[in-house]
């Protein structure tokens, strides 16, 4: 095997946006309950670096019910559900401004987003959410994402941030994903036992790496590197590299641009070709839109579906369901996720995009299917 560790730094410095995850106890001091301020401005740094270098960056971090629990006052050891969820809330507040108030000082904006499994499973919750974390990367903000443990159940809830991690990284098509960890990266068994083989890069997730993972053992118990294999399935089938490494440094992703050991997962397609064979291969289809012409090149030379083009639909969709688009002898040129429900797009089809505010009562999307939710057949 290569050993990534050496030369990993690669795979961020090509990445054009990266998404970082940081665990509870990187960010509080379980001792005391208390803000490891010091390791937050140092992460900062790093953060503003990567800015810095013109990339996207995303931050998922635990750490609301660590600080709210001591907030709140209640004692070591388990928390009811209700404990949790009320110290979630208080926690909550603690956290985002901290996060704000280290990356104000790199002269960066952030914005907060709180997601449950809902938002990432229910299509148009799942696209509200990735056209709000686009809106907040394009004007040049990291954003901040925790899972909403103020209402989310045991029944509906991620679990860990590992995984969440790992599912936002695959929403905004990110190119690596960073778990920050308290353990360097993934044993062939727990590392303090005779004959653990380090293993720096992992091509392939077989039966075998699963098996590692099972008796893999960090601080926080053996179910941490099962959360973390299980989110390289998720990144690495999105096109995202995937990175573990040990966080508690002052400098951790200065640490790993410096060749600091840790385990990186490796993808077989970019971001990129993984959403487009997602989209042309893995949805169900359930409308056709019929396009003229002047669309069909348009759409050939790159450019998004506009509603100007659509001379017909077929079909019953909502809002990010997968459409076929054929040209006018019912030919398949492209598949996609169409932006509206089809009563909206019959509403507005064939109009200028000027138009669709007057059509619809209020103020829409340019795009029919943007480009980057749609796949030219036969590319």
């Amino acid at each position: 095997m290569t050993d990534l560790s050496s030369n990993g730094k690669l795979a961020i410095e090509k990445a054009n946006r990266v998404v970082i995850k940081v665990g509870s106890a990187l960010l509080v001091d379980i001792e005391t309950g208390l803000l490891r301020h010091d390791w937050l401005l140092g992460l900062g740094k790093d953060v503003a670096q990567l800015k810095q270098a013109g990339k996207d960056v995303l931050i998922v971090s635990s750490g609301a019910i660590a600080l709210g629990r001591h907030l709140l006052g209640f004692a070591k050891g388990a928390l009811k559900l209700e404990e949790s969820q009320a110290a979630a809330a208080c926690g909550q507040i603690a956290l985002a401004h901290a996060w704000q108030s280290v990356l104000s000082g790199c002269d960066l904006k952030t914005g907060q987003i709180l997601l449950t499994l809902t938002d990432t499973e229910q299509r148009r919750r799942y696209l509200n959410a990735r056209a709000t974390l686009f809106t907040l990367l394009k004007q040049g903000a990291v954003p901040l994402i925790n899972e909403n443990d103020t209402v989310a159940t045991s029944e509906i809830r991620y679990g860990d941030n590992d995984r969440l991690a790992a599912r936002v990284a695959s929403m905004v098509s990110a190119d690596c994903l960073v778990l920050l960890s308290d353990i360097d990266g993934l044993y062939s068994k727990p590392p303090h036992l005779p004959g653990a083989e380090f293993l720096p890069m992992v091509d392939k997730i077989t039966p075998e790496i699963e098996a590692m993972a099972g008796v893999a053992e960090t601080d926080v118990g053996s179910g941490g590197m099962i959360t973390k294999i299980e989110a390289a399935k998720i990144a690495v089938g999105a096109g995202a590299s995937m990175v573990i490494a040990k966080g508690n440094a002052l400098s951790p992703i200065g640490r790993i641009l410096d060749g600091a050991r840790c385990t990186w997962f490796t993808p077989s397609a970019t971001p990129t070709d993984a959403r487009k064979s997602w989209i042309a291969g893995s949805l169900e289809v359930r409308g056709t839109i019929a396009i003229d012409v002047g669309a069909v090149n348009a759409l050939k030379r790159g450019t998004s579906l506009l509603p100007a083009g659509v001379r017909k639909i077929e079909g019953e969709f909502e809002r990010g369901d997968a459409v076929a688009v054929v040209d006018e002898s019912g030919k398949e040129i492209a598949r996609g996720l169409v932006a509206y429900e089809k009563p909206d797009a019959m509403a507005i089809m064939g109009c200028q995009t000027g138009d669709i505010e007057k059509r619809l009562g209020f103020s829409g999307r340019d795009e029919m299917i943007h480009r980057d939710d749609l796949v030219l057949m036969g590319s």
